[in-house]
């Protein structure tokens, strides 16, 4: 039996930087051809250079994802689609592991994990939405994929960085409503798979790293510029689930984001008038979306023809490992590496109990940097002693399975 296709859904706008890196981590993808689809502003569609030839796509410049995810879907030729944000980056066997459900006809919809900025600990995980918009972890969290059937109560949240549909059911449903310029796009979506009946697949193993990157709606720093498409998403959203945008419920999130930005000053990045400033986008917004129109329904010609992707072949994942100062000489290596077909992992460690940070590099090589007595996983203890090579070796254990293929130590 043919596996099913799958496309690969990158949107993207003025971060030419983060999209370059992303497409650098699906090369690294484990598993057969697969189709990278690339929705993105002119400049960047123009500066894609050698991926201009390996990806189709589609020029969209307007600050509207769910728009932008759209234009995705009418390219898209495969038979699973897949979304992934063009700040995020996935581990090597996250396109295999993501889909396999909706292709052993189990689910019509999955969702991933996603891990946060210091490349390590999690920052989303399985998760149930209501009809108010409000989303509450799965209690107890899944170790291994769960099908769940969503009710007209509830779905199952699959986060937009991280996710993929049967191609039919989604062009089915309208895809995303453009109504949702900004947040809440993926959860509509999956309320309305919840009361069609269809189920959804969480993949604990499917896994990106999310780097929240600036954008039209926050800064590098994560703060917001504005709260107008918030409070729009809101309403619209509660208008659509519930019957009425009910005033306490976006007073709530009102709430929740002044606490945000309380956060924020406190923490010295906004002062204190720019907090009634963005209260004052979020009220605008909200009356906006009060009557805003829903915009799902759109009707998606047949699908284009396939343009396939290949990605480097599996093979070792070689590990190096060093001092601070030794550095540059790994990462040499490391690249040396990655040119000869292998992928690659560098540890520099210093001698100290420092927290461990994980990252994925434009040039292909994944890096863990900290202290060889610190905590990688928060559950270790704040101190441990370990010898160097002791310390690597059990890493280097710990993303074996994400990376794919046979941890190889390299002399250093």
């Amino acid at each position: 039996m043919t596996p099913p296709r799958v496309s690969v859904i990158i949107v993207s706008r003025h971060r030419p930087e983060a999209l370059h890196l992303c497409l650098t981590g699906l090369s690294q993808q484990l598993g057969p051809e697969f189709e990278i689809v690339v929705v993105a502003d002119p400049g960047a569609v123009a500066g894609l250079g050698s991926w201009a030839e390996r990806v189709k796509s589609v020029v969209f410049d307007q600050a509207n994802i769910a728009g932008a995810r759209n234009a995705g879907i009418a390219v898209a030729a495969g038979d699973i689609i897949a979304f992934i944000d063009d700040d995020a980056v996935p581990e090597p066997t996250w396109i295999t592991r993501l889909t396999a459900p909706i292709a052993a006809g189990d689910a019509d919809a999955a969702g991933g994990y996603v891990i946060g900025r210091n490349g390590i600990s999690l920052q989303w995980a399985a998760r149930r939405v209501r009809p108010d918009g409000q989303s509450t972890p799965i209690d107890p969290r899944p170790a291994d994929t769960v099908i769940l059937p969503g009710t007209p109560t509830g779905g199952v949240k699959t986060e937009g960085t991280n996710m993929a549909f049967r191609a039919t059911v989604l062009r089915q449903m309208g895809g995303f409503d453009i109504a949702f310029r900004y947040y809440l796009d993926e959860t509509d979506l999956n309320m309305r798979l919840a009361r069609a009946g269809h189920r959804v697949a969480v993949v604990p193993g499917a896994l990106v790293h999310h780097g929240f990157a600036a954008s039209f709606w926050r800064r590098p720093d994560r703060v917001p510029r504005t709260l107008f498409d918030i409070g729009a998403s809101l309403a619209v959203y509660l208008r659509k689930h519930t019957g009425a945008a009910d005033a306490g419920t976006g007073q709530a999130e009102r709430a929740a984001q002044h606490r945000r930005l309380v956060g924020h000053m406190v923490d010295g990045r906004l002062e204190p008038r720019d907090i009634a400033r963005l209260l004052a986008t979020f009220d605008a917004g909200w009356q906006d979306g009060l009557g805003r129109g829903f915009g799902q329904g759109q009707d998606f010609a047949s699908p284009p023809d396939w343009h396939g992707y290949t990605p480097m072949p599996a093979g070792p994942v070689r590990v190096f490992t060093g001092r601070r100062s030794a550095r540059n000489r790994l990462m040499q290596q490391a690249h040396a590496a990655l040119a000869s077909g292998s992928r690659a992992i560098v540890y520099v460690m210093s001698t100290t109990a420092l927290y461990h940070r994980r990252e994925f590099t434009a040039g292909g090589i994944w890096v863990q940097q900290g202290g060889v007595f610190g905590r990688s996983l928060r559950t270790d203890p704040v101190f441990r002693f370990w010898r160097l090579s002791d310390r690597s070796a059990r890493e280097a254990a710990l993303v074996a399975d994400q990376l794919g293929g046979t941890v190889v130590k390299s002399a250093t």
